[in-house]
């Protein structure tokens, strides 16, 4: 076994591989840019290289620099997780080279797996089912129009060197072809420089099923069942699952027999990943057809070791040091059902956009251990950590394992509903609607679900106004409560010797503006009017959350205030609310040095003022965009603009100064 090995990777899989070296007694080297100097990888090894910039090009995928990282450290191996450089041959090929194990496949695995053409053409010779369609070195439009017309529409135009859904089109109909076709080159050109295509039947209601293989220096190679993952937007993971719901034991014997059989095609070793598209027909027959093969651990790997109790980097290591896989075929059972979701920076009501900023909170689910357990997270993050526009979006993986797939789905939806993301848009809320989704949930799974099921996944907040106010009240009354001191003037709870004090709030709330009207009844007891709800408001501290009564309901909720904004986290879901108490703020105008700071961190939308404006009290300055809410600067008193500070499209933190104001004279 290895003394020392150097992770060339960064997040959470390095973090990931970091956790098994240090179980086997391995000691670990980190490589890192200058975003992430003090990124959780960093201190999850024994040692650290500093390798370069911010961007990829300049770090990440500098091979010389990380194989130098390697010498001078002393490290034996090299693991490349996944991304990156970890299905670079000539990479592979350069640590042989230096004398140091590549911990994945032969480069001539890496290269005769890597272009999507030549590798159907070796699978089709060792009789893996192929989707019908072209697979040539040939690529005259004009004769790639008439292999189309042959293979039958719609057909799935796909770069020969691409991924990651680039380079792809479907051409529904004959006349559509040729458009789609120069389209799909220029962007493979820009990609992958090569716009090498393949044609193929495109397969109607697809799913997405994948083979775990693994293969050893002696020759071995065995399967490690499937992993189902069809629930894709724009041709990206979102959810995966194992066993794959609804795989009879012939069908998955038939797939992993065949994905050894490519494995064994290019003599590949360690732990690599055959894709199928299966079709699916009437009567619940399917069909599947090689669609590709990944060189490498696969980011969905955890739900294998969940269902097998294995850890698959112990093996990647075990078998890059010359070991004998350590279980045979029939060794190898399933055990109940695990389901992993990607948390994301990104907002899917807004085409999935990705989003940057800083983990100002990041609260977790109760996790257990590595292996097969209840509840797991794999992240490379920790709170207060910035999500930076250099690398790929997902924040964690969370993955959860049960007895049976429907307490897999419960553990799961209870799991995100746990975590507690504030700072920058995530996709959280919408895994939650996509595990309660009809299809989903009854398994009725292909690749276009999300589309399908678009009524009930974008723009849904089951928290509505009447609760969210009357989180945002309660957590002010307790924090008010908190700062209070020991003498009766000090007190803020309304109570006075007769008749109703009432205190007045203003909230915004998807945009638009609500009043709510509390009353502080003799007796002790409040009343909450906001709206067109009304009715007793009571509460109390519960655990970390508050426990709340009103409007006929009673839930636990968390509220997290950063500035002015309230996060709202509830079991049924979450949402935001900006809370502006007018008693607290009555009176209150331009501050002494007339600053105007943003309540919440988000981008500049616009600005509607310049240096020199004279304006008004309550003039619209600037908007302000945060989550799925904007939010209107307004001037607080007559004055003068001296500055304006950002610009429109600026990404700013919370209390940041925006505009400068001078009170006029």
């Amino acid at each position: 076994m290895f003394q020392k090995i150097l992770i060339a990777n960064r997040g959470e899989i390095a973090c990931r591989v970091a956790a098994t070296a240090r179980r086997m007694a391995v000691r670990t080297v980190a490589v890192y840019s200058d975003a992430d100097a003090d990124a959780k990888h960093v201190h999850a090894c024994d040692e650290a290289v500093h390798i370069g910039g911010s961007a990829p090009k300049d770090s990440y995928l500098r091979w010389e620099r990380i194989i130098e990282a390697a010498r001078s450290t002393g490290a034996q191996a090299i693991h490349p997780g996944y991304g990156f450089l970890s299905e670079n041959e000539e990479f592979a090929r350069a640590c042989q080279a230096a004398g140091l194990v590549f911990i994945g496949p032969p480069a001539s695995a890496i290269q005769a797996m890597g272009l999507k053409a030549e590798s159907k053409r070796l699978m089709e010779t060792a009789g893996v089912p192929l989707v019908p369609g072209y697979h040539g070195a040939a690529q005259d439009p004009a004769l790639l129009h008439r292999e189309a017309d042959r293979i039958g529409y719609p057909v799935l135009i796909k770069a020969s060197a691409g991924g990651g859904g680039k380079g792809m089109r479907i051409v529904e109909k004959a006349r559509d072809f040729e458009a789609a076709l120069a389209s799909c080159k220029r962007e493979a050109i820009n990609s992958f420089g090569d716009d090498a295509v393949l044609i193929e039947k495109y397969v109607q209601r697809p799913r997405h099923i994948e083979i775990q293989v693994f293969g050893d220096t002696q020759g071995d190679c065995v399967w490690l069942f499937e992993r189902d993952c069809s629930v894709q937007r724009r041709h990206q993971k979102v959810l995966e699952e194992a066993p794959a719901p609804g795989m009879t034991p012939a069908m998955r014997k038939q797939m992993g027999e065949a994905a050894v059989a490519a494995a064994k095609a290019v003599g590949y070793v360690g732990a690599g990943t055959v894709e199928f598209i299966v079709e699916q027909r009437d009567g619940g027959a399917m069909n599947f057809f090689f669609m590709e093969m990944n060189t490498r651990l696969q980011v969905e790997h955890p739900v294998t070791e969940a269902i097998t109790g294995l850890d698959l980097v112990e093996w990647q290591l075990r078998v890059a040091s010359g070991e004998p896989l350590p279980l045979k075929q029939e060794q190898l059972k399933i055990h109940g059902h695990a389901i992993e979701a990607r948390i994301c920076a990104e907002n899917p009501d807004n085409n999935f956009l990705p989003a940057t900023g800083t983990l100002r909170i990041y609260r977790k689910p109760h996790c257990t251990a590595f292996e097969r357990s209840a509840v797991r997270i794999d992240d490379g993050v920790r709170e207060g950590d910035a999500i930076s526009p250099y690398y790929d979006s997902m924040i964690a993986k969370l993955i959860v394992h049960a007895d049976s797939r429907e307490q897999a789905l419960a553990r799961l939806d209870e799991a995100l509903a746990q975590t507690h993301i504030v700072g920058l848009a995530t996709n959280v809320q919408f895994l939650r609607h996509v595990v309660a989704s009809p299809s989903f949930a009854q398994a009725d799974l292909d690749t276009a679900l999300i589309e399908r099921e678009k009524a009930v996944l974008f723009h849904q907040d089951p928290v509505g106004l009447p609760q969210a106010a009357a989180a945002a009240v309660a957590q002010t009354l307790l924090d008010e409560k908190a700062l209070e001191g020991s003498d009766p003037f000090s007190r803020r709870d309304g109570w006075r010797s007769h008749g109703v004090a009432t205190r007045r709030f203003q909230f915004e709330f998807h945009g638009q503006m609500h009043e709510a009207q509390l009353a502080y009844l003799h007796d002790g007891a409040l009343t909450l009017a906001v709206g067109g709800s009304s009715g007793p408001l009571q509460f109390a501290r519960s655990g970390g959350g508050i426990d709340v009564q009103y409007a006929g309901q009673r839930q636990t909720v968390t509220v997290y205030s950063i500035g002015e904004l309230d996060h709202v986290f509830t079991s049924r879901g979450a949402t935001q609310i900006l809370a502006t108490d007018l008693l607290a703020h009555a009176g209150e105008g331009l501050s002494d040095s007339g600053r105007l700071t943003a309540p919440m961190p988000g981008k500049v939308v616009s600005i509607a003022v310049r240096a020199g404006d004279k304006v008004s009290k309550g003039q619209a300055l600037a908007v302000m965009e945060a989550m799925k809410m904007e939010h209107t600067i307004a001037a607080p008193a007559d004055g003068t603009v001296a500055e304006v500070l950002y610009a429109p499209g600026d990404q700013v933190a919370e209390g940041a100064e925006l505009l400068r104001m001078a009170s006029r004279p």
